[in-house]
C-alpha cells in the first residue's frame, strides 16, 4: 500500500538539504502496509474516482487522508449541523461548523506544520519523465512495477470521452497531451490497441483523425524530436547562442520571465546538441503508429509552423514566424559549419553553466516539473554518469504524487502557499485553547521555511534577484522567492508575533523580517503592482515573442493582483507592529499599490485572477487588500463596483460558482447548470465581509454561510468540486487543500465579523 512520508531525506547519498528537508513530502509503496480493510478503503475510493470521473474530474487527495486520519485516530466528535429553510444561522450553529471544520483540518497536518496536498492537474508535466527515464534507462528503477500500474491509472483516469487528453484534467482533448499520453502508455508496455477500455486505440484515433502528429505544438515537437519521433529540422530553432547575448540588447535572458527563461535554457542545450534518444524498437513502431504518412517521406521545413487548432490559445504574429524563418534559413545552417560551430560549442558550455547554476541552487528540484526533466536529460546528455544526472535522480520522488486517480506529478509542490493560508484559516477560528499544537507546528514550519539566503556567488550574472527573507510555494530547498509567498509568510509571523509563546512558540526575529519586508519593496514596479518572482519592467512588445501556442504572457515577468493586495495586507500589519522601519518606503508602496489595484478594476468590478479561477479569485484579493489599505465602501468607487459585481454573480442557492473557461476567455463564465462551488464561494463571501457588506445587508452574508454549513460532510471535511487554480492564462491547477481551507476560513471569518444571534 501506498504511504506519504514528510521531512524525509531518505539514504540516497545524492541528495541535501538547506533545513533538514521541513516540508519535503514523498510517496513510498510498501508491500506490507496496511489491514485488509484498509486497503478495501483505497479500492472503493480508486473506483468511486473511476466511476464519477466525468462528473468531478479532480481527486479527493484521499490516500494521504485517510493515512493521516488513521495515524492520528481522528474521530469528529461534534455533531453536525444543518440550517433549514427559513431558519436563521445562530452564533452556536456557526460555531459548530467552524469547530469541525478546524478539528477535521487539523488532524491532516503533517508532523513538521505543513498541509500536504496534491497539486497538479496539467497532463503535459507526467510523460516527458516517464519519456526521459526511458531515454536514459532508468526507468525500471525509478518507476518499478506498482508506479507504472499508478501512472497508467492517472492516464486511464483522465481520458476524455472523445479518446484524447486535455491540456488539464478538465479540459478539452489536445493535441500535444494526447500524443504524449499515448508514448507513455506504449513505454509502460500496453500495445497498440491495449489499455483500459481501449485507451491506445481511441487515444491513436484521436491523433490520426486530426491528421497525425505533425501538427503538435513547439513544446511537442522539441519531445518527440529528442525520443527520435520528429526531426529536429520540423522544430523552429531554439539557439543556443541566446546565452551569449549582450544585456544591452532589448531581447536578453535577463528580461525574460523566469519561468520562460528555465525552460528555454535546457531546451535550447538539446537543439543545439541535435540530442536524440536511442532509435529503439519501439520507436519504430510508434512511427509507423502516429503519422498518415510513412516517417521517411515527411517534408519536416513545411511542418514547422503546424499546430492542431485543439492545442491553439495563441497564435504567433506574422512578425515571429519572419523572425523563425530568417533563424531557420540564414542562421542555424552558418551556426552548424565551421568556422561558426566554435560558437556553437561556447554557447553550449555557457549554456550548462547555467543550468548547472540552477540545479545547485535549488537542490536540484529547479523551479518546476517541466524544466526538471529538461535539465534532468542535459545533465545527462552532457555525462551519462556523472553526480549532476545522480543529483537529479534523486530529487524526483519531490515531484511525485498518489491519489485515488492514479500517479501524478507536481507542478512543484504548494506547501508553503497551502499552510500560510490553512494557518490564517485556523487562526480566524479564534480556538487557540483547542488547536494550539497546532498553531504552534504551523508557526514553527513557516519559521523554518524562510529562504535565509541570496542565491549563491555572483547571482545578478546568472540572472538571479534576491531571495534572503523570502518563502517559496513549495519548501525552503526550492529556493525560488515569490513575492505573494513572502507575503503570506510574513502575515503569518506578524500574527504569531502577538500570541502567547507559550502557546505558539518564539516569535520570528525582527531581523528576518525586514528581510522579508525588503523582497517585498523591490518587487514593486513603477505601476504600483507587484510582480511574482523577478522585478517587472522588461518592454511589453517582447510578448510578440513568445514561442508557445497554448500560453499567454509568459516571455517577461508581470504585475499581478494577487501579489499586491497580498503585500499590501502584509506591508500595513508589519507598519502597526514596526512603524519605525522604512516606514516612507512603506507608506509610498501601499499608496502606489492600492492605486494600481484600482487601475487595473475590470468594466464589470471585478479583477481578472492570475492564479485562481478566476474573477471571483482576483476580486477577493482586490477587496482584501483594498481594505487593509484604509478603502472603504463609502470613500472607494472600486470597492463599490466590485460589490455589485459579486451580488450580482451571486447564484440562487446562495454560492458562487465560476467556470474555469473565465480564466483563457478572460471574460466571466459562470457554472454550467447555476451550480456554486464552495471554494468559490468562500472567496465571494471573504470578499463582501472585507468591504463592509455586514453593516450594509447581511443577507447575502447569510445565505453564502448556509450554503458552506450545509455543504459540510459529516466528518467536518467538505466535498471535491471544479477545479480552482490556473496558471498563464491557460492551464488549470488542481489545489487540493483549497475545499478545506476557503470554506473554514469563510466560515471562520463570518463568525468573527458578522453580528449572529
Amino acid at each position: 500500500m501506498w504511504r506519504l512520508k514528510v521531512a524525509d531525506g531518505g539514504n540516497d547519498p545524492y541528495i541535501y538539504s538547506t533545513n533538514n528537508f521541513v516540508g519535503r513530502q514523498i510517496w513510498e509503496f510498501d508491500p506490507d502496509y496496511g489491514t485488509p480493510e484498509e486497503r478495501a478503503e483505497v479500492e472503493a475510493a480508486r473506483e468511486n474516482f473511476w466511476k464519477n470521473r466525468y462528473q468531478v474530474k479532480p481527486s479527493g487527495d484521499l490516500l494521504w487522508r485517510m493515512q493521516f486520519l488513521r495515524e492520528k485516530n481522528f474521530k469528529q466528535t461534534i455533531p453536525q449541523v444543518k440550517v433549514g429553510d427559513g431558519e436563521e444561522i445562530t452564533y452556536e450553529t456557526a460555531t459548530a461548523a467552524v469547530r469541525r471544520g478546524a478539528h477535521f483540518f487539523s488532524a491532516l497536518q503533517a508532523s513538521d506544520g505543513h498541509w500536504p496536498a496534491e497539486n497538479a492537474g496539467p497532463l503535459y508535466f507526467l510523460p516527458p519523465l516517464v519519456m526521459c527515464l526511458y531515454i536514459t534507462e532508468h526507468l525500471d528503477t525509478v518507476f518499478p512495477g506498482e508506479y507504472r500500474k499508478e501512472i497508467l491509472r492517472y492516464l486511464y483516469c483522465h481520458q476524455n470521452e472523445d479518446g484524447g487528453w486535455g491540456f488539464h484534467i478538465e479540459g478539452h482533448s489536445t493535441m500535444f497531451c494526447t500524443t504524449l499520453s499515448y508514448i507513455c502508455m506504449r513505454i509502460l508496455g500496453e500495445g497498440p490497441d491495449g489499455g483500459r477500455e481501449n485507451a491506445c486505440a481511441r487515444g491513436r484515433k484521436w491523433i490520426l483523425d486530426r491528421g497525425g502528429v505533425t501538427s503538435i505544438p513547439s513544446w511537442g515537437k522539441t519531445w518527440l524530436s529528442i525520443f527520435g519521433l520528429f526531426d529536429w529540422s520540423g522544430s523552429n530553432p531554439m539557439p543556443p547562442e541566446f546565452w551569449l547575448f549582450p544585456s544591452r540588447l532589448p531581447m536578453h535572458p535577463a528580461k525574460m520571465w523566469c519561468y520562460c527563461r528555465m525552460v528555454y535554457m535546457p531546451m535550447s542545450y538539446l537543439y543545439g546538441k541535435r540530442f536524440v534518444g536511442p532509435i529503439t524498437p519501439l520507436v519504430l513502431e510508434l512511427r509507423e503508429e502516429l503519422f498518415l504518412q510513412p516517417y521517411n517521406e515527411i517534408n519536416w521545413r513545411k511542418v514547422r509552423h503546424l499546430c492542431a487548432k485543439e492545442d491553439l490559445y495563441y497564435p504567433h504574429p506574422l512578425i515571429q514566424d519572419l523572425m523563425w524563418d530568417g533563424l531557420y534559413i540564414c542562421t542555424e545552417p552558418l551556426l552548424t559549419r565551421w568556422p561558426f560551430n566554435k560558437l556553437r560549442q561556447k554557447a553550449l558550455e555557457v549554456t550548462m553553466k547555467h543550468i548547472h547554476y540552477e540545479d545547485e541552487n535549488s537542490r536540484y528540484i529547479t523551479i518546476g516539473c517541466v524544466e526538471k526533466v529538461l535539465c534532468m536529460l542535459s545533465c545527462w546528455v552532457e555525462d551519462p554518469n556523472g553526480d549532476y544526472f545522480k543529483k537529479h535522480l534523486a530529487r524526483i520522488p519531490d515531484y511525485i504524487w498518489v491519489g485515488e486517480d492514479g500517479i501524478k506529478m507536481q507542478s512543484f509542490g504548494s506547501q508553503e502557499w497551502d499552510t500560510g493560508f490553512a494557518l490564517q484559516a485556523v487562526l480566524a477560528c479564534n480556538m487557540t485553547d483547542e488547536i494550539g499544537p497546532t498553531l504552534k507546528k504551523g508557526h514553527e514550519f513557516v519559521k523554518e521555511s524562510q529562504v535565509k539566503d541570496n542565491p549563491s556567488g555572483d547571482f545578478k550574472s546568472m540572472y538571479r534577484h534576491i531571495s534572503k527573507g523570502s518563502w517559496t510555494f513549495s519548501d525552503q530547498d526550492h529556493g525560488w522567492q515569490v513575492s505573494d509567498c513572502t507575503a503570506e509568510g510574513l502575515k503569518c509571523c506578524l500574527l504569531f508575533s502577538m500570541m502567547p509563546p507559550e502557546i505558539v512558540g518564539v516569535k520570528m526575529e525582527p531581523e528576518r523580517l525586514f528581510d522579508s519586508v525588503n523582497i517585498l519593496l523591490s518587487l514593486q514596479s513603477k505601476n504600483g503592482g507587484l510582480a511574482a518572482w523577478e522585478p517587472a519592467g522588461a518592454s511589453e512588445w517582447l510578448e510578440l515573442l513568445n514561442p508557445t501556442e497554448f500560453f499567454a504572457d509568459i516571455v517577461i515577468e508581470h504585475e499581478y493582483v494577487e501579489c499586491t493586495a497580498s503585500a499590501i495586507q502584509a506591508l500595513v500589519l508589519f507598519k502597526k507592529l514596526y512603524p519605525g522601519h522604512r516606514k516612507k518606503e512603506i507608506d509610498n508602496f501601499i499608496t502606489y499599490a492600492a492605486e494600481y489595484i484600482e487601475d487595473i478594476q475590470m468594466p464589470d468590478g471585478s479583477w481578472y485572477g492570475n492564479w485562481g479561477v478566476c474573477f471571483t479569485y482576483g476580486s477577493w484579493f482586490a477587496l482584501g487588500g483594498l481594505a487593509a489599505a484604509g478603502k472603504t465602501y463609502h470613500n472607494c468607487h472600486a470597492i463599490r463596483r466590485a460589490v455589485e459585481f459579486l451580488l450580482n454573480s451571486q447564484r440562487d442557492d446562495g454560492g458562487w460558482g465560476e467556470s474555469y473557461v473565465s480564466c483563457p476567455d478572460k471574460k466571466y463564465t459562470p457554472l454550467e447548470g447555476n451550480r456554486s462551488n464552495l471554494v468559490h464561494t468562500g472567496w465571494a463571501l471573504m470578499g463582501l465581509i472585507s468591504s463592509g457588506q455586514a453593516e450594509r445587508d447581511p443577507t447575502p452574508l447569510h445565505r453564502a454561510a448556509k450554503l458552506l454549513i450545509n455543504s459540510q460532510m459529516e466528518d467536518g471535511d467538505f466535498p471535491q468540486q471544479e477545479i480552482t487554480g490556473v496558471f498563464m492564462k491557460n492551464c488549470m491547477l488542481h489545489y487540493a487543500a483549497y475545499r478545506n481551507i476557503y470554506p473554514l476560513w469563510a466560515l471562520a471569518e463570518y463568525r468573527r465579523r458578522v453580528p449572529l444571534p
